[in-house]
């Protein structure tokens, strides 16, 4: 084909807004295939209808595995499973997820970028962390074209922020202006193909559901001293990922701050149950010492009093610190 006719949408928290937005300004004939991923209950809000609805002249549909797409037509991902390009059909892949999402948009990126180069234009919209700016730069890598909502346009600037830093944009405008831009882009010819990596197309085979296996991953990823918060195994740090990604044996992906969003919250977990460990264990030992007294053995009794506000002590810490490690803005009370 002559023109730059696959484009493909990212967005999550805020990203409903901007898409009604792009959509909105398309034409009936616009001579492009539209694909977008939302980070959004699909089966839950009737986000189906409400794109459909933006789409106005333009057919939307929830993508099936084995559907033939085609131009004019809008493409959005199932509930559960990441959507795929596979040359002309939409592929839906049962991979494992991406940044605690499926679909996710990294993977849809990666595979139009694999099957379909610079014809792709990828658009990133709204949203928290990190999803979609390794998808955009490996967009970037085989000659597609990278758009980014202006951050300062977003309810949520994270996403647009880390494709900004992940990768080269063509364009970073306010949402209003990417449904303009993306006719006149789809009229023009795509430029010159570039190679696929071998990273981009086993990422893609793993979003599929392929076995990705140790010896595979060891070919673009090195061994960290990390654990994957979703299955316990070893995590591996891509080489020369952009932005900062890791996997795991299983095929889980977190970018750096996905991670350490997750393990925020682990964290938070071990403290609190710490916490509760230690105030039983004092709530024990001052019941001992009350025994020792009634029993007439103040020796005892002092003795785990003593312990009783020891463990007291370190239980205060404890609250403290959970208090104030996520949020230092926060001062807990004097006691």
């Amino acid at each position: 084909m002559s023109n730059r006719d696959i484009i493909v949408i990212g967005g999550s928290a805020g990203a409903t807004a901007p898409l009604k937005q792009i959509l909105a300004g398309l034409p009936r004939e616009l001579p492009a295939a539209i694909f977008i991923v939302l980070h959004i209950p699909a089966q839950g809000i009737g986000i189906l209808s409400t794109v459909a609805a933006a789409a106005g002249r333009l057919p939307v549909h929830q993508a099936v595995d084995g559907m033939t797409f085609e131009r004019g037509h809008v493409y959005l991902a199932a509930p559960d499973y990441h959507l795929l390009l596979s040359g002309t059909h939409i592929q839906l892949g049962r991979g494992p997820r991406e940044n605690m999402v499926r679909p996710a948009i990294d993977a849809l990126f990666r595979s139009a970028a694999v099957h379909h180069g610079p014809r792709v234009i990828g658009i990133v919209l709204s949203g928290l962390l990190s999803d979609g700016a390794a998808g955009l730069h490996a967009i970037k890598r085989c000659g597609g074209m990278a758009l980014i909502q202006d951050p300062a346009d977003a309810i949520s600037p994270e996403m647009p922020q880390r494709a900004l830093g992940a990768t080269i944009a063509d364009l970073c405008v306010p949402a209003a202006r990417l449904g303009d831009v993306l006719s006149d882009l789809a009229q023009e010819a795509p430029g010159t193909a570039l190679p696929v990596a071998p990273d981009i197309r086993l990422e893609v085979e793993i979003a599929a559901g392929e076995r990705i296996g140790a010896e595979s991953l060891t070919k673009i990823a090195d061994p960290a001293a990390l654990t994957c918060p979703s299955c316990g195994g070893v995590l591996s740090l891509l080489k020369g990922g952009k932005p900062m990604r890791f996997r795991c044996q299983v095929g889980h992906a977190y970018t750096a701050d996905a991670l350490a969003k997750e393990q925020e919250g682990e964290v938070d977990e071990a403290l609190r149950v710490a916490l509760r460990i230690i105030e039983e264990r004092a709530e024990l030992v001052q019941r001992m010492a009350d025994d020792g007294r009634r029993s007439g053995r103040p020796a005892v009794a002092e003795m785990y009093d003593l312990r009783a506000a020891e463990y007291r002590e370190y239980a205060d810490m404890i609250r403290r610190v959970v208090l104030q490690s996520f949020d230092p803005a926060i001062r807990p009370r004097e006691t």
